[in-house]
């Protein structure tokens, strides 16, 4: 198969022929339709992720159609057309127990612990308990977002965030994650402030429904103000000390701060005013990720809120640009709104 592989951190990935993956005996191998390009890719390329092993293939937000089924799998057959969380859980240890697979004790990530996504197949384990079947009705390139971006904002919004009708919600980072942020506290009710350096995000950030919208590098202030007082919700999709740092002093007495953009320790670590957490009770949260589970409720509210997924894609790309969309994310401000996604022919 054709896949996206480096060797060395960094440096840009080429596009070679690599032996097609088999299937472990709990597992599937799929076809990929569309795969996202995720900052998150962007990190495990620059070696911020211990559990990347060289050589290696990115790619965790994917659809696609599964081609081979190990004999234990047990509730997908070989056509069906899937996504996966990009935790893979185990379904057996405590974590997976009690419903929290996002959070597996022995989660397996496509793109980090194994080979991805940007190929032309991917394989899959434990696939009776991470599998989503999709609905003929939502097409590849969108169910692509769902994975990472999309899924994760709405557990950092909906369930760690807890955001309810009429709150202030401020969204750092306009990229796939802050936009399904938007959407997301938009659909619930909720008023948005956007803060991002990039005009372009900003645009579409208030296509999407956020009232107000900040361009500064130093926000802080300016969301306290647009907000009477500070959010309610703030979330960072960035993923910097000094986006984390800004979130958490944006927020009112008793607000929440949800940390969705990931934070490599060697990019430094956010000076949190632990003074202001004490004296205004704040709650700081983390969002790892949506259980597949969850995905059933996430796709009725999508589908009830009336909600276009398609408004989350930036532009659509071959397998063959996939490496210089992945290193154009060197650059701080996106050059591009919007997600990319990879398309693959279907075999």
């Amino acid at each position: 198969m054709r896949a996206v592989l480096f060797s060395e951190f960094g440096v840009v990935p080429q596009v070679v022929e690599v032996a097609d993956p088999v299937p472990a005996p709990d597992g599937v191998v799929v076809a990929v339709e569309a795969t996202g390009v995720c900052r998150s890719d962007w990190h495990a390329w620059r070696g911020h992720d211990a559990d990347v092993k060289l050589p290696h293939v990115p790619g965790h937000e994917l659809a696609g159609r599964i081609m081979a089924v190990g004999p234990l799998v047990q509730r997908h057959r070989v056509g069906e057309r899937v996504t996966v969380p990009f935790v893979c859980a185990c379904g057996v240890c405590p974590q997976c127990a009690t419903g929290n697979q996002q959070i597996c004790d022995f989660q397996s990530q496509p793109g980090f612990t194994g080979w991805g996504s940007f190929a032309e197949y991917v394989a899959l384990d434990h696939a009776d308990v991470n599998l989503v079947p999709l609905p003929d009705s939502l097409d590849s390139v969108t169910a692509a977002a769902l994975g990472c971006r999309f899924g994760t904002a709405y557990r950092a919004v909906s369930r760690q965030g807890e955001v309810r009708a009429g709150e202030w919600v401020a969204v750092y980072g306009c990229g796939g994650a802050g936009m399904s942020a938007i959407m997301l506290a938009v659909a619930a009710g909720a008023r948005v402030v956007a803060v991002d350096l990039s005009p372009d995000a900003l645009t579409v950030a208030k296509r999407l429904g956020a009232e107000a919208i900040v361009h500064s590098t130093e926000p802080v202030e300016e969301v306290r103000e647009l907000t009477g007082g500070g959010a309610h919700l703030s979330v960072d999709c960035v993923g910097l000390p000094v986006t984390c740092a800004s979130s958490v002093a944006s927020l009112r007495k008793r607000g929440r701060h949800v940390q969705v953009g990931l934070m490599p320790p060697e990019q430094g670590v956010p000076p949190i005013p632990m003074h202001r957490v004490i004296a205004d009770e704040l709650r700081i949260l983390g969002s790892h990720g949506l259980q597949a589970h969850e995905y059933p409720a996430m796709l009725e509210f999508v589908a009830r809120s009336g909600m276009d997924l398609a408004r989350l894609i930036g532009r659509r790309i071959g397998l063959d640009e996939a490496p210089i969309a992945l290193s154009e994310m060197d650059e701080p401000v996106p050059a591009r709104a919007g997600v990319t996604v990879v398309e693959l022919p279907i075999p």
